[in-house]
């Protein structure tokens, strides 16, 4: 299928052929009859693209921010591949569309096949001929209303959120300042709300159609016609609200809303504009000055959005969803009518020009729709089926030649795969790129595009039985990690699993039970740490250990940005339980077996753990897993003492090793190699040579049962002890 992509580094817009995403549980399949075009959010966007890099640090000061972090904790070549893979991605544009279902997932049953419905999401309702949507984010279209007119559904819900901000009452006067697409809408719902409404905006064509669609006056902020028009209506009082929808740099439509609102009015804040609140005019009128966040309650809540857990009407009545079908019914009874705001309709084939046509000036428009065609793309090939699993209960050694390359398929393309895992592999000699496998279509293009994938896919069964791909990477959410290894492992490949390799005990027993069904235990997790260079030569030179150690583990871990999916722990584990494997692992391998029992306490909140593990030769160690610290400070510092000597390892940039004779590491300020590519190195050569894996499967499996047993161990507040793994 064809998706209209921006590259953000370049600027680059394209109508690229993606794969057809699957149809998730939860949600339904729609392909697209028209999507919007947002005139002020999409340019804006792209626009940015096309700036410098000064011009784009300067815009996103934030993300500058987060990059300086990065740098600290991660280091410069580390960060400068995440931040340039980001940037040198497709990235999708589009968020309001209306189209048909196609195919319904499981779970859903107010919606069938061929039904019209609205869609909603920047990640959801995207310029493309198919789009994955959840429930909370699709609304029925009702009878006769035109698909072209249901496309407004997203941006009409912005406006009626705006609105309801405002609580706007019968025989109000507002002030709308802005009007473009949603600032026309605004003008609309006002009007169908009975509130008498002025408009301002520099475009004379855009006030001209203001007034045709409800306003009672609108001119120039600048001119003297707009003030004269609210004192008329108010009797000099100001207006009862001021909506800002106006967009850019000028901090005139905040001075403009100080000065024509009214004493104690409100200020409800829908568009982007700069803030800068004047504080006397502001203060003097004790003005309300209100933030409305996109569609309405729901918008970035995950549990909302993908989970599809609706708000109960009692306590939320407006929703994201009741706003979207609230806006739909209001054009379908003819209270908002939005073909006048129809400036041009394009082929989705012209989507490209059309943007750029846009962004020159070229064509001057408040709203343009793409049209698809009825017909798109053509369906897709039959899934392969799974091979039945191996029960022969022996080691699966796979047979093929060692000259032969190794082909890799990947499960998920993330951040970390494409910054971490990817980058390494993409320029091993003797292994091949064969194919990925995401849940969204545009995931698996940009990986193609970037790293050389001969395929890209959502159809993971095919993956699982081709049998020419000789090991598959599972690089997803943490949730997902267990099943998919599952069945990867019953599909007889060798699997390499990011961390967690599970999150409850049952996963874990799911995927041992795999390994015991099929005979394949070709499993490596991504405990990269014990193969950093640095620790490695540290441990050399620490030497043979004869008695008990004690090894203390400080991870300055740091807080979470708001909105991360590590903080759902309803559906993806704590936060330590996805990331906390790293560091038992490496406390084991230094002291050369898996621990027997885990003590684990918190402070309030579980903000900071406090882990002591304990080995059968009786030494321990102490992880102390904290959020709480100075950023500044280095993530991963680590002691171990023993036989009259010291290991001391600082966040993978300089090691030393204290005994007899003194060895520090040369510092190396520039990088921390935490070893990815060493570990990638050894997995490749245990697939090429069917040898024996770079980790123990016992190992792996005592762990993970450790890392878990730390939840268990908060709950009941006294030591876990650990069953022996066979």
């Amino acid at each position: 299928m064809k998706q209209v992509v921006q590259n953000y580094k370049s600027g680059e817009l394209a109508l690229l052929d993606v794969p057809v995403p699957g149809c998730k549980p939860g949600g339904v399949l729609v392909r697209s009859a028209y999507s919007l075009i947002s005139t002020g959010t999409e340019l804006m966007k792209v626009s940015e693209a096309g700036m410098s890099m000064l011009g784009k640090a300067r815009s996103r000061p934030d993300q500058v921010a987060k990059v300086v972090q990065s740098v600290a904790a991660n280091g410069v070549p580390a960060t400068y591949r995440k931040v340039m893979g980001k940037l040198d991605s497709y990235t999708p544009l589009g968020y309001s569309l209306c189209g048909v279902v196609e195919q319904v997932g499981a779970g859903i049953d107010d919606v069938k096949v061929g039904d019209l419905v609205a869609c909603a999401g920047n990640e959801h309702a995207l310029h493309a001929e198919l789009n994955w949507v959840p429930k909370n984010l699709y609304a029925r279209v009702p009878d006769g209303l035109a698909p072209r007119h249901a496309a407004f559904g997203t941006v009409g819900s912005i406006a009626l959120q705006g609105v309801r901000r405002g609580e706007p009452q019968l025989g109000d006067v507002a002030l709308v300042i802005g009007l473009g697409l949603i600032g026309q809408l605004v003008v609309q719902l006002l009007a169908a709300s009975g509130v008498r409404v002025v408009g301002a905006d520099p475009d004379p064509a855009r006030c001209e159609l203001a007034e045709r669609l409800g306003a009672a006056a609108c001119g120039d902020p600048s001119s003297a016609a707009v003030e004269a028009a609210v004192a008329e209506l108010t009797g000099g009082h100001g207006v009862d609200q001021v909506y800002l929808a106006a967009g850019g740099g000028s901090n005139q439509p905040v001075e403009l809303a100080a000065r024509l609102c009214r004493d104690r009015g409100r200020v409800v804040d829908i568009g982007k504009c700069r803030l800068d609140l004047p504080w006397n005019a502001y203060y003097e009128k004790e003005l309300d000055v209100r933030f409305s966040r996109s569609y309405g309650p729901g918008r970035y809540d995950p549990e909302y959005e993908l989970q599809g857990r609706d708000y109960p009407i009692g306590y939320v009545r407006w929703t994201e969803r009741r706003n979207l079908a609230c806006f739909l019914d209001l054009i379908a009874r003819g209270s908002v009518d939005v073909e006048p705001l129809v400036s041009h309709i394009a082929d989705f084939d012209d989507a490209v020009e059309t943007y750029q046509r846009l962004k020159d000036g070229d064509l001057k428009a408040v709203a343009v729709l793409f049209r698809y065609p009825e017909h798109a793309g053509e369906a897709e090939a039959p899934a392969v089926a799974v091979p039945a699993p191996r029960r022969s209960g022996q080691v699966a050694t796979p047979a093929r030649s060692a000259k032969a390359p190794v082909r890799l398929a990947f499960v998920g393309a993330g951040n970390y795969a494409t910054s971490m895992l990817l980058p390494h592999l993409a320029r091993r000699e003797g292994v091949e790129l064969s194919t990925v496998v995401t849940t969204t279509a545009l995931s698996a293009a940009n990986a193609q595009r970037k790293f050389g994938f001969a395929e890209a896919t959502t159809d993971l069964d095919a993956v699982l039985g081709d049998k020419s791909i000789d090991a598959v990477f599972v690089v997803t959410r943490h949730s997902s990690h267990a099943e998919l290894t599952r069945r990867a492992l019953l599909a007889g490949k060798t699997v390499f699993v990011e961390k967690p390799l599970a999150l409850t005990e049952d996963e874990l027993a799911g995927v041992l039970a795999a390994v015991e069904e099929s005979g394949n235990d070709r499993l490596q997790v991504g405990f990269n740490r014990r193969f950093a260079p640095l620790l490695q030569e540290a441990r050399k030179r620490f030497g043979v250990r004869t008695g008990p150690a004690s090894l203390r583990y400080l991870v300055n871990a740091g807080r979470l940005d708001h909105g991360s999916w590590y903080l759902r722990q309803g559906s993806e584990g704590s936060r330590f339980a996805g990331e906390g494997g790293h560091f038992i692992d490496t406390a084991s391998w230094l002291l050369e077996a898996d621990p027997v029992s885990v003590y684990a306490t918190a402070t309030s909140g579980n903000e900071d753990l406090q882990i002591v593990l304990r080995y059968p030769d009786e030494s321990t160690a102490t992880i102390s897993y904290v959020t709480t610290g100075a950023p500044g400070f280095p993530k991963e510092t680590l002691d171990l003492v023993a036989d009259g000597k010291v290991l001391r390892l600082d966040d993978f940039v300089r090691a030393s090793v204290y005994g007899r004779k003194k060895w520090v590491s040369s510092r190396l300020p520039k990088a921390r190699d935490k070893g990815q590519n060493a570990e990638l190195a050894a997995f490749i050569k245990a697939v090429r040579t069917g040898g024996p894996m770079p980790v123990p499967l016992q190992s792996l499996v005592a762990t993970t049962a450790a890392t878990l047993a730390v939840q268990a161990g908060l709950a009941g507040g006294v030591p876990v002890t650990l069953a022996r793994a066979r």
